[in-house]
């Protein structure tokens, strides 16, 4: 009896021992794949960790935007609107580093007439909300909200949050095979999540930054950008907060950095 215990034993420790190495070999495995995904992006000046080619992006983004209209009530049903819309983001586009790049920009306005908000798929699909466009008196300001967007799929921080989340996932489910437990996997899981959502909040203040420049290039006044983190700050005021604050930071703490970039946009501006 006792030889058949210590056998049970032995086999229950050697279980064990292959789940640590599984578990180690998927870390090992996740962290290469994610090491091994760096390039340079001449828009940030920075290498990143990308998992998307730039045309899996754009397909990415061309998949996902159906469901994002639908999402928010359809498209806005006034051409004029969308026109306005349209020679904005093409001028964007066209005068800055933005026309020195394979994306495929196409810009929406949505329907919703409740939820602030603006956002890019991968790719170039760049959309905004007639909630948030009909709080904005300016053409520099609907500029200036367009630029941000821009600059996402520019800087592809959607292809390097995914990439992260390979990563994490990967690692999550290393330490779910390794313990065999799955509230270990699940706190692995949430401390993941955190890191991506600081992650991307620097994305969002990088577009800012590079957003002004962008602005300068098409000839608007980047102080609209400024006037559109005061037009956020007063919506905040009511009782229901704008979805736009859910991805974007506080717009208080982004006017000096916006007024910052403004005025060292001539040394800092990607070229």
């Amino acid at each position: 009896m006792m030889r058949t215990t210590r056998q049970a034993a032995g086999g229950s420790g050697g279980g064990l021992g292959v789940r640590v190495l599984m578990g180690l070999a998927l870390v090992v495995f996740s962290i290469i794949s994610y090491l091994g995904s760096q390039e340079f992006n001449p828009v940030t000046g920075e290498n990143q960790f990308v998992s998307l080619t730039v045309q899996q992006e754009i397909a990415l983004g061309l998949q996902a935007a159906p469901e994002m209209i639908r999402e928010f009530g359809g498209l806005y049903n006034d051409q004029s609107v969308q026109n306005d819309i349209d020679a904005i983001g093409e001028r964007l586009v066209n005068s800055s580093v933005a026309n020195n790049n394979s994306w495929r920009f196409e810009f929406h306005v949505l329907a919703d007439s409740t939820t602030i908000n603006a956002f890019a798929l991968p790719g170039g699909q760049v959309f905004i909300t007639v909630a948030l466009l009909s709080r904005l008196d300016t053409e520099d300001q609907v500029a200036g909200i367009l630029a941000h967007e821009i600059v996402h799929v520019l800087a592809r921080h959607s292809a390097q949050r995914i990439a992260k989340s390979n990563l994490t996932n990967g690692i999550v489910g290393a330490v779910g095979v390794a313990s065999g437990d799955a509230s270990a996997a699940q706190t692995a899981a949430m401390i993941g999540q955190l890191v991506n959502m600081q992650y991307g909040r620097d994305d969002e203040l990088e577009s800012d930054g590079i957003g002004v420049c962008l602005m300068i290039d098409a000839g608007y006044d980047p102080q609209g950008m400024v006037a559109v983190m005061e037009v956020l700050a007063e919506a905040s005021s009511g009782n229901r907060q704008p979805e736009f604050f859910s991805t974007h930071p506080n717009p208080e703490n982004r006017i000096q950095a916006i007024q910052d970039a403004i005025t060292n946009a001539s040394r800092d501006c990607p070229k």
